[in-house]
């Protein structure tokens, strides 16, 4: 053997050495994470699939009320003692019982209207519930549209719901949602409000309607936080849950596991969810390109979408470029909101989105009228709005009347379709909330002693500019404010 081969010999046994070494350490890692509990257990079998016997929305329904019967026996009725505390999701009566409140809001809803003005569907995003686009679906309903708020297969009851959904089960619910509110608001024109993967699945079904005569179209399109890109690891980290399969280590299917203290969002999250949000934004990239050859982009219906310009669960440029960037002229508009630009709030940011944002009001021949939600000056709270309409080059500023409150520096991922005056994510209790109030939530101490993090209590939950999107949403589809 050559001095070449056997130094390669060294390498390649070297390598796999400190691979396996790694993989032994991370394994261990992530076995010393909590214990699994009763709600990480797939035990619902009556959640809809593609499989399910299921034809209408009303059919989605009655099995939806079959699985909430389910999870009262498998899940709740199954909580061990030392479980039934007063902050769990899963404990009859407790501050974060859905329950406590007079609408479970982690179920389907529809709100009807007489003589409807408009049909609006609102999905919402994983792991996430109905409630999220609650405060949305009742202005829109206030202001004469038929509304329904979708509860996506897999979430809204326990998290062991995310650990075999595929994103194709939430299309098809969302297709029955569509046909329903046809059907029930005759030829009013028809709205999809899609929030993170539901902003995703919002467009893959706009982009469907483009090939498939027996889908009802869409008249407008309103993305909220739209997860069009994600990391590349949130597919990779597929493999992390195959290998807990192959060793027999459960705890390797979950990305995170949290206390469930939120009656509406689960803490813990199952790497099957995000492999899914993967799969799904691949899909409608591949789906955009080929449509966009082909011509068949030109009728898509008006997007209006909203998104920070810093977040941390999707990636704003696939916003930017993926979705926006391959749409032709046709009424589409795309919001951001900056950070906070005061002087002392730049000094401390890790990464700042202007150089992003100036490049893109500098893009030549832009398709789409591009908003920015930004400071009037660098010594100022108060915002102004920096717009550039679609085929023109000129900038303009328009005031908007209002100002970033004092101790915020940016939106979040998560914050966004939340009023400040949400009884469970709003801001300093102006809600009337029955149990626990999580927009407040800022407890100070040792850090690395609460189960809850210091991240996930730092991490905003209500939007000071909610009500702009709100009076944007209601303009866009032609309804007056109530």
């Amino acid at each position: 053997m050559t001095l070449l081969a056997r130094t390669l010999k060294v390498l390649a046994i070297g390598t796999l050495g400190a691979f396996l070494a790694l993989l032994v350490l991370g394994v261990t890692y992530l076995e010393r994470r909590p214990d699994l509990k009763v709600w990480h257990e797939p035990l619902l079998t009556e959640e809809f699939t593609t499989e399910s016997e299921v034809a209408t929305f009303a059919d989605y329904l009655a099995l939806e009320e079959r699985l909430f019967k389910q999870l009262q026996t498998e899940v709740y009725d199954a909580v061990a003692p030392e479980d039934r505390t007063k902050i769990n999701r899963y404990n009859r009566g407790s501050l974060s019982d859905p329950e406590v409140w007079p609408v479970n809001w982690n179920r389907s809803f529809e709100l009807s209207a007489e003589a409807p003005k408009a049909a609006v569907l609102l999905v919402h995003g994983m792991s996430d519930s109905p409630y999220s686009l609650r405060h949305m679906a009742l202005a829109l309903n206030k202001a004469g549209a038929w509304v329904v708020g979708l509860r996506l297969p897999g979430n809204g009851t326990a998290p062991s719901g995310l650990l075999d959904v595929r994103w194709q089960d939430m299309a098809r619910a969302l297709e029955l949602a569509a046909e329903h509110l046809r059907e029930q608001a005759g030829d009013a024109p028809l709205y999809i409000v899609g929030y993170s993967i539901g902003g995703a699945l919002g467009v893959d079904y706009a982009l469907a309607t483009r090939e498939r005569s027996d889908l009802p179209k869409l008249d407008g399109l309103v993305l909220v936080s739209p997860a069009i890109g994600v990391t590349g690891l949130a597919a990779l980290s597929v493999w992390q849950e195959r290998l807990g399969h192959l060793l027999g280590f459960e705890k390797l299917a979950w990305n995170g596991i949290q206390l469930e203290y939120d009656p509406y969002k689960y803490g813990s999250f199952a790497i099957n969810a995000a492999a899914q949000v993967y799969f799904l934004t691949q899909d409608i990239q591949s789906d955009l390109r080929r449509l966009s050859a082909a011509g068949q982009l030109n009728d898509l219906p008006p997007i209006l979408a909203f998104q920070s310009a810093v977040d941390a669960t999707v990636l704003p440029e696939a916003v930017i470029d993926a979705l926006f960037g391959q749409l032709p002229m046709g009424g589409h508009e795309l919001v951001l909101f900056d950070v906070n630009r005061r002087s002392e709030v730049g000094e401390v940011l890790r990464s700042d989105p202007r150089p992003t944002l100036e490049a893109l009001f500098d893009r030549p021949n832009l398709a789409f009228t591009l908003s920015l939600v930004t400071n009037e000056t660098k010594s100022s709270r108060v915002v102004v709005l920096r717009q550039r309409l679609e085929g023109q080059d000129e900038v303009e500023t328009l005031p908007l009347g209002l100002s970033w409150p004092e101790d915020l520096y940016s939106l979040s991922h998560v914050a966004l379709p939340f009023s400040p005056e949400d009884p469970l994510y709003g801001e300093a209790a102006l809600g009337d909330s029955p149990g626990i109030e999580l927009g407040i939530l800022a407890l100070r101490g040792e850090r690395g002693v609460l189960k809850i993090s210091a991240a996930d209590m730092l991490r905003l939950r209500w939007n000071p500019f909610y009500g702009y999107i709100e009076g944007r949403v209601l303009e866009f589809m032609g309804l007056d404010r109530p």
